[in-house]
Protein backbone atom coordinates (compact mmCIF):
# COMPACT_ATOMS: atom_id res chain seq x y z
CA UNK A 1 0.00 0.00 0.00
CA UNK A 2 2.96 2.31 0.66
CA UNK A 3 4.04 1.96 -2.99
CA UNK A 4 0.60 3.08 -4.17
CA UNK A 5 0.35 6.04 -1.81
CA UNK A 6 3.90 7.31 -2.26
CA UNK A 7 3.83 6.98 -6.05
CA UNK A 8 0.45 8.75 -6.23
CA UNK A 9 1.55 11.63 -4.03
CA UNK A 10 4.98 12.13 -5.52
CA UNK A 11 3.75 12.13 -9.11
CA UNK A 12 0.76 14.38 -8.31
CA UNK A 13 3.13 16.94 -6.80
CA UNK A 14 5.83 16.54 -9.46
CA UNK A 15 3.26 16.91 -12.23
CA UNK A 16 2.11 20.37 -11.08
CA UNK A 17 3.69 22.79 -13.52
CA UNK A 18 5.15 19.93 -15.57
CA UNK A 19 5.05 20.11 -19.37
CA UNK A 20 2.25 17.53 -19.57
CA UNK A 21 0.12 19.63 -17.24
CA UNK A 22 0.86 22.63 -19.45
CA UNK A 23 -0.13 20.46 -22.42
CA UNK A 24 -3.45 19.68 -20.67
CA UNK A 25 -4.04 23.43 -20.25
CA UNK A 26 -3.30 24.06 -23.94
CA UNK A 27 -5.45 21.19 -25.24
CA UNK A 28 -8.35 22.19 -22.98
CA UNK A 29 -8.16 25.82 -24.09
CA UNK A 30 -7.91 24.84 -27.76
CA UNK A 31 -10.59 22.12 -27.97
CA UNK A 32 -12.92 22.68 -24.98
CA UNK A 33 -13.74 18.94 -24.94
CA UNK A 34 -12.68 17.65 -21.52
CA UNK A 35 -13.79 14.00 -21.79
CA UNK A 36 -11.65 12.99 -24.81
CA UNK A 37 -8.71 14.91 -23.33
CA UNK A 38 -9.01 13.12 -19.97
CA UNK A 39 -9.40 9.73 -21.67
CA UNK A 40 -6.35 10.47 -23.82
CA UNK A 41 -4.32 11.39 -20.72
CA UNK A 42 -5.45 8.19 -18.99
CA UNK A 43 -4.64 5.93 -21.95
CA UNK A 44 -1.25 7.56 -22.63
CA UNK A 45 -0.27 7.39 -18.97
CA UNK A 46 -1.27 3.74 -18.58
CA UNK A 47 0.80 2.74 -21.61
CA UNK A 48 3.79 4.96 -20.81
CA UNK A 49 3.94 4.23 -17.10
CA UNK A 50 3.10 0.57 -17.69
CA UNK A 51 6.23 0.28 -19.83
CA UNK A 52 8.20 2.21 -17.21
CA UNK A 53 6.94 -0.08 -14.43
CA UNK A 54 7.90 -3.15 -16.45
CA UNK A 55 11.37 -1.69 -16.98
CA UNK A 56 11.66 -1.03 -13.24
CA UNK A 57 10.67 -4.63 -12.49
CA UNK A 58 13.20 -5.94 -15.01
CA UNK A 59 15.94 -3.78 -13.50
CA UNK A 60 15.38 -5.36 -10.08
CA UNK A 61 15.95 -8.80 -11.56
CA UNK A 62 18.95 -7.82 -13.70
CA UNK A 63 20.98 -5.69 -11.29
CA UNK A 64 22.48 -6.78 -7.98
CA UNK A 65 20.72 -5.39 -4.89
CA UNK A 66 23.78 -3.39 -3.78
CA UNK A 67 24.26 -1.69 -7.17
CA UNK A 68 20.50 -1.15 -7.48
CA UNK A 69 20.40 0.58 -4.09
CA UNK A 70 23.05 3.08 -5.21
CA UNK A 71 21.52 3.63 -8.66
CA UNK A 72 18.06 4.19 -7.18
CA UNK A 73 19.33 6.43 -4.39
CA UNK A 74 21.22 8.64 -6.81
CA UNK A 75 18.25 8.56 -9.25
CA UNK A 76 15.85 9.81 -6.58
CA UNK A 77 18.25 12.62 -5.63
CA UNK A 78 18.60 13.48 -9.35
CA UNK A 79 14.79 13.57 -9.56
CA UNK A 80 14.75 16.01 -6.64
CA UNK A 81 17.05 18.37 -8.53
CA UNK A 82 15.19 17.90 -11.83
CA UNK A 83 11.86 18.71 -10.13
CA UNK A 84 13.17 22.17 -9.25
CA UNK A 85 13.80 22.97 -12.95
CA UNK A 86 10.67 24.43 -14.64
CA UNK A 87 9.36 22.73 -17.79
CA UNK A 88 8.43 24.31 -21.12
CA UNK A 89 5.98 22.90 -23.63
CA UNK A 90 7.18 22.37 -27.19
CA UNK A 91 4.90 23.85 -29.85
CA UNK A 92 5.13 20.82 -32.14
CA UNK A 93 3.66 18.63 -29.36
CA UNK A 94 0.38 20.50 -29.76
CA UNK A 95 0.34 20.54 -33.60
CA UNK A 96 -0.57 16.82 -33.81
CA UNK A 97 -4.08 17.63 -32.64
CA UNK A 98 -5.21 19.06 -35.93
CA UNK A 99 -4.75 15.70 -37.70
CA UNK A 100 -5.83 13.11 -35.11
CA UNK A 101 -8.80 14.58 -33.29
CA UNK A 102 -8.90 15.48 -29.61
CA UNK A 103 -8.49 11.96 -28.14
CA UNK A 104 -5.80 10.90 -30.63
CA UNK A 105 -3.91 14.16 -30.24
CA UNK A 106 -3.98 13.90 -26.46
CA UNK A 107 -2.93 10.25 -26.52
CA UNK A 108 0.01 10.84 -28.86
CA UNK A 109 1.20 14.14 -27.41
CA UNK A 110 0.97 12.97 -23.79
CA UNK A 111 2.72 9.70 -24.57
CA UNK A 112 5.55 11.51 -26.36
CA UNK A 113 5.76 14.28 -23.74
CA UNK A 114 6.13 11.64 -21.00
CA UNK A 115 9.02 9.87 -22.76
CA UNK A 116 12.05 10.56 -20.60
CA UNK A 117 10.03 12.92 -18.41
CA UNK A 118 10.65 13.04 -14.67
CA UNK A 119 7.40 11.22 -13.87
CA UNK A 120 8.31 8.36 -16.22
CA UNK A 121 11.79 8.10 -14.70
CA UNK A 122 10.22 8.27 -11.23
CA UNK A 123 7.90 5.40 -12.19
CA UNK A 124 10.88 3.27 -13.23
CA UNK A 125 12.73 4.08 -10.01
CA UNK A 126 9.74 3.51 -7.71
CA UNK A 127 8.82 0.24 -9.44
CA UNK A 128 12.39 -0.95 -8.90
CA UNK A 129 12.47 0.38 -5.32
CA UNK A 130 9.18 -1.10 -4.13
CA UNK A 131 9.21 -4.25 -6.26
CA UNK A 132 5.47 -3.86 -6.91
CA UNK A 133 5.28 -2.35 -10.39
CA UNK A 134 1.51 -2.74 -10.74
CA UNK A 135 0.83 -0.73 -7.57
CA UNK A 136 3.39 1.88 -8.62
CA UNK A 137 1.85 2.23 -12.10
CA UNK A 138 -1.63 2.55 -10.60
CA UNK A 139 -0.26 5.18 -8.21
CA UNK A 140 1.63 7.17 -10.81
CA UNK A 141 -1.38 7.07 -13.13
CA UNK A 142 -3.61 8.35 -10.32
CA UNK A 143 -1.03 11.04 -9.57
CA UNK A 144 -1.07 12.17 -13.21
CA UNK A 145 -4.87 12.32 -13.19
CA UNK A 146 -4.98 14.19 -9.87
CA UNK A 147 -2.74 16.89 -11.32
CA UNK A 148 -3.94 16.96 -14.94
CA UNK A 149 -7.74 16.53 -14.74
CA UNK A 150 -8.23 19.81 -12.85
CA UNK A 151 -5.97 21.44 -15.45
CA UNK A 152 -8.36 20.28 -18.17
CA UNK A 153 -11.37 21.82 -16.40
CA UNK A 154 -9.86 24.92 -14.88
CA UNK A 155 -7.12 25.71 -17.35
CA UNK A 156 -4.88 28.72 -17.04
CA UNK A 157 -7.00 30.36 -14.32
CA UNK A 158 -5.71 27.90 -11.71
CA UNK A 159 -2.08 27.87 -12.84
CA UNK A 160 -1.61 31.52 -11.93
CA UNK A 161 -2.82 30.91 -8.36
CA UNK A 162 -0.75 27.79 -7.49
CA UNK A 163 2.58 28.52 -5.76
CA UNK A 164 4.60 26.41 -8.23
CA UNK A 165 7.91 26.97 -6.46
CA UNK A 166 6.48 25.66 -3.17
CA UNK A 167 4.84 22.63 -4.83
CA UNK A 168 8.05 21.78 -6.71
CA UNK A 169 10.07 22.22 -3.51
CA UNK A 170 7.81 19.77 -1.66
CA UNK A 171 8.03 17.21 -4.50
CA UNK A 172 11.83 17.69 -4.63
CA UNK A 173 12.01 17.16 -0.87
CA UNK A 174 10.08 13.90 -1.13
CA UNK A 175 12.36 12.66 -3.93
CA UNK A 176 15.43 13.67 -1.87
CA UNK A 177 14.08 11.79 1.17
CA UNK A 178 13.43 8.71 -0.96
CA UNK A 179 16.98 8.95 -2.32
CA UNK A 180 18.56 9.34 1.11
CA UNK A 181 16.44 6.54 2.58
CA UNK A 182 17.36 4.24 -0.29
CA UNK A 183 21.08 5.03 0.04
CA UNK A 184 20.82 4.34 3.77
CA UNK A 185 19.30 0.93 3.09
CA UNK A 186 15.57 1.58 3.54
CA UNK A 187 14.84 -0.60 0.50
CA UNK A 188 16.35 -3.66 2.17
CA UNK A 189 12.87 -4.75 3.25
CA UNK A 190 11.81 -4.80 -0.39
CA UNK A 191 14.61 -7.03 -1.58
CA UNK A 192 16.86 -4.18 -2.62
Amino acid sequence: MEALLVSTGVVALAEIGDKTQLLAFILAARFKKPLPIILGILAATIVNHGLAGALGAWITSAVSPEILRWVLGVSFIGMAIWTLIPDKIEDEETQVAQRLGVFGATLITFFLAEMGDKTQIATIAMAAHYGTPVLVVIGTTLGMLIADVPAVFIGDKLSAKIPMKLVHSIAAGIFALLGAATLLGAGANFGI
